[in-house]
C-alpha cells in the first residue's frame, strides 16, 4: 500500500500540505468561456478548504494568464497566507537570460497577491527546453530565492522520456519534488513513460506530484467499451474517481492534482479523496481493461492544456477541434451529428483545421508530443468538406 497520507490524514512528505489532494488551477470556471467566474471559483475554494485541503497549483499562462490574478482575488485576498499552500512555475517563454528571471518572479508574486511561493517549479522540463534553463542559471536562481525566503521548495514539472528526467535530477540534486503526468492510460505508454519516470523519481528519492490524472478529461469521457468495464462493477463511483485513485495508489506519490472547473467536479473529487482508499483488486482489473481499450483506440490523446494555441499564427483552437473529431469517432446518432455543429461553432470566426500553415510551433510545445499538423489534416478531412 502506498505511503500517501499519514494515519492522521497529514502529508508524509511536506507537513505544510494538508492531506493528499490539490486544486489545479489550469481549468477554472468561466463566464462565456472568456473570463473566470469569480463567484463560482470562490465557492469552489471555500468548499475545498472546508474539506481540509489547502494546496493550489498555478502557472502564468494558465487560463489565458488569468489564473494567477484569479488566485489573488479569490484566494489570497480572502484567506490568511498561512492557510494555503501555493505552487507557481517558471515557464520557458517568460525569460531569455538569467537577468530576466528575478523581475518576472517578483511580478508573479504580485499577480498572485503573496510574498512567497511554497513551491516553485521549473516548468515542463524536456530535452528541448532544459538547456535554456541551464544556460540562464534558472535552477540556481530559484535556490537563491529559496535562501531569501521567497520560495519554500524548488522543484520541476516534466514532459519527456525517463532518461532525460534522470539526467536533469543528476545535474540538479537540490530539486525537492517532481510533478509528473501520471495516469492509467500513460502508465506503459512509450511516449509518456509514466512508469519509467516514476521509477526515476523513486531512485532519486524525489516525491511526486501527479498532474493530468484524468488526462484532460480523456479518462472521464470514455468510449462506451471502456465505460462498460467500470459499469460492470455495479458502483455509483465516477469514472474520474477510478483514474484519480489509481494515480494516488503508488509509492512515492505525495499529491494528486485535479483541474476542477465546476462545483460538480469539486464535490465528486472530494467524495473519494477526503478519505482516500486505494483501488481494490476488482477496480484495478477494470482500470487495466479500460487502459487496454484506450490504447487500441484511435482517439486523439489531447489533454486540452492549450499550450499549443498561444503561439498559433492562425488562431486555431486545436484542443476544441480535436475534441470534435474524438466525439465523432466515439459516438453515433445525434451526438455524431452534433460534432459537426460544434466544429462549425468553434470556427465561425476563423481558425479552421484547413487553415494550418504547418509551422510546427504547436508540436514544439505539446507535452503529449502529438503530431498536431497531421492530426489537423484528419480533422479537416472530416469537417472542412462542408462549410
Amino acid at each position: 500500500m502506498a505511503v500517501f497520507v499519514n494515519a492522521d490524514g497529514s502529508n508524509p512528505y511536506f507537513p505544510e500540505v494538508k492531506k493528499n489532494f490539490g486544486f489545479g488551477c489550469m481549468r477554472l470556471p468561466m463566464k462565456l468561456k472568456v473570463k473566470v467566474d469569480y463567484k463560482e471559483f470562490c465557492k469552489m475554494i471555500d468548499t475545498f478548504m472546508e474539506a481540509g485541503f489547502n494546496y493550489f497549483d498555478t502557472a502564468h499562462g494558465y487560463v489565458a494568464t488569468q489564473s494567477e490574478t484569479s488566485i489573488r482575488d479569490c484566494l489570497s485576498k480572502r484567506y490568511p497566507r498561512e492557510a494555503f499552500v501555493l505552487t507557481n512555475k517558471l515557464s520557458s517563454n517568460l525569460f531569455k537570460t538569467e537577468e530576466d528571471i528575478r523581475p518576472f518572479f517578483e511580478k508573479q508574486l504580485k499577480y498572485c497577491g503573496v510574498d512567497y511561493f511554497d513551491f516553485y517549479l521549473m516548468h515542463a522540463q524536456s530535452a528541448e527546453n532544459y538547456p535554456k534553463y541551464k544556460a540562464a542559471n534558472a535552477y540556481n536562481t530559484a535556490l537563491e530565492l529559496k535562501k531569501e525566503g521567497k520560495i519554500r521548495h524548488v522543484g520541476l514539472s516534466f514532459h519527456d522520456k525517463a532518461d532525460v528526467l534522470d539526467m536533469i535530477l543528476n545535474e540538479n540534486p537540490e530539486v525537492e519534488v517532481v510533478q509528473l503526468q501520471f495516469n492509467y492510460r500513460d502508465y506503459d505508454d512509450a511516449g509518456v513513460q509514466g512508469r519509467e519516470c516514476l521509477e526515476v523519481c523513486r531512485r532519486h528519492k524525489k516525491p511526486v506530484i501527479v498532474m493530468e490524472p484524468v488526462k484532460g478529461g480523456t479518462l472521464v469521457n470514455l468510449p462506451e467499451s471502456a465505460k462498460e468495464a467500470f459499469d460492470a462493477l455495479g458502483s455509483d463511483k465516477s469514472y474520474a474517481s477510478y483514474a484519480i485513485r489509481y494515480a494516488a495508489g503508488f509509492d512515492g506519490i505525495c499529491m494528486v492534482l485535479s483541474g476542477m472547473s465546476n462545483m460538480e467536479q469539486m464535490n465528486d473529487n472530494l467524495s473519494f479523496m477526503t478519505d482516500f482508499k486505494p483501488l481494490n483488486e476488482q477496480e484495478l482489473t477494470a482500470v487495466n481493461k479500460a487502459a487496454s481499450i484506450l490504447k487500441n483506440s484511435d482517439i486523439i490523446q489531447c489533454t486540452a492544456c492549450r499550450y499549443c494555441t498561444a503561439g498559433c499564427p492562425k488562431s486555431i483552437n486545436i484542443p476544441e477541434l480535436f475534441a470534435c473529431l474524438n466525439a465523432k469517432k466515439q459516438d453515433k446518432g445525434l451526438v455524431k451529428w452534433n460534432s459537426r455543429q460544434y466544429y462549425n461553432a468553434h470556427v465561425k470566426n476563423g481558425g479552421r483545421a484547413k487553415d494550418c500553415i504547418g509551422c510546427g510551433k504547436c508540436e514544439e510545445i505539446c507535452p503529449q508530443q502529438l503530431p498536431i499538423r497531421s492530426l489537423l489534416k484528419d480533422v479537416s478531412k472530416e469537417f472542412d468538406r462542408i462549410v
